[in-house]
């Protein structure tokens, strides 16, 4: 069998190693930081660390180990990351409930993936920011369990089951951009979920509610914080364009979703950080 330990890539290289050899895979996450470890999905980069495509695989994995008292040592960092990546599960698995759209198999969810993906929400809502504290002195308390738990497991059943939207694509669409490429996975979906809230026309309540989370956990509310404080028009349209490929998630949204919808949306969610941290 295949036995991979440590983080996202690892994951998905000992995943996707496994499916080609046709043998067993055990995953055993280090950290906390995506919701790759329950997945049955390898995500393939180029080598110049750009997205490419999903790698769908026929089986989850055989055994997922997740140790706590690991993840606690860890820097903080790949916790708040994870809480970024699960961020966006309930939002998209919605997106694809009123649309009717299928999850990672084509097929429509189930009740239970999408109340899944609204339970992994609410956990980071009630418990994201104790839970970094934990983390933040090497404590393991129920907090950090359940924080665990919603980046790694709802996360990964939510998205899996529920299916994708905006944010992914969005995510896709910034790693055209070299400066974004020393950010984490969840940092940028973070900025995906964050600009898809403009893109889907969310109520001002509910813009208020994310971006209050985002700042007290620490996950990023402006293009700065991704490497790209001084993007030009020109590098943010090709991000916008390159999140609308046919294909992509994003086009499970409810809405009509063109480059320049999601163009204006990266600048109006950058704009609403600016403003608050202003």
């Amino acid at each position: 069998m295949i036995v991979g330990i440590g983080g996202g890539k690892t994951l998905d290289t000992a995943k996707a190693t496994a499916y080609t050899l046709k043998v067993p895979v055990a995953i055993v996450p280090t950290i906390a930081s995506t919701d790759a470890p329950c997945s049955a999905l390898a995500v393939i980069y180029t080598l110049e660390g750009a997205f490419k495509r999903y790698l769908i695989l026929p089986k989850n994995p055989d055994m997922v180990l997740v140790d706590t008292k690991v993840i606690t040592q860890a820097p903080v960092r790949f916790l708040v990351s994870g809480m970024g990546d699960a961020l966006a599960t309930w939002f998209e698995a919605d997106s694809c409930q009123r649309n009717y759209a299928g999850n990672m198999t084509g097929n429509l969810g189930s009740m239970t993936a999408y109340a899944l993906a609204r339970l992994c929400y609410d956990t980071l809502l009630n418990y994201g920011v104790l839970a970094k504290t934990a983390c933040q002195k090497g404590l393991v308390v129920p907090a950090l369990e359940r924080v665990v738990e919603a980046n790694t497991l709802l996360s990964g059943l939510g998205f899996e089951s529920g299916g994708l939207g905006a944010a992914h694509a969005i995510h896709n669409g910034l790693t055209t951009l070299e400066a974004t490429r020393h950010y984490y996975h969840g940092e940028k979906v973070a900025i995906g979920t964050l600009a898809s809230l403009f893109l889907t026309d969310k109520s001002s309540e509910m813009i208020d509610q994310v971006y209050s989370f985002c700042e007290a956990v620490g996950l990023p509310t402006t293009l700065a914080e991704i490497g790209l404080g001084e993007v030009s028009d020109e590098d943010l349209m090709k991000t916008a364009t390159a999140a609308c490929a046919p294909g992509e998630t994003i086009h499970n949204e409810p809405i009509p979703v063109t480059a320049s919808t999601v163009f204006n949306a990266l600048k109006a969610a950058d704009a609403e950080g600016r403003s608050r941290k202003g």
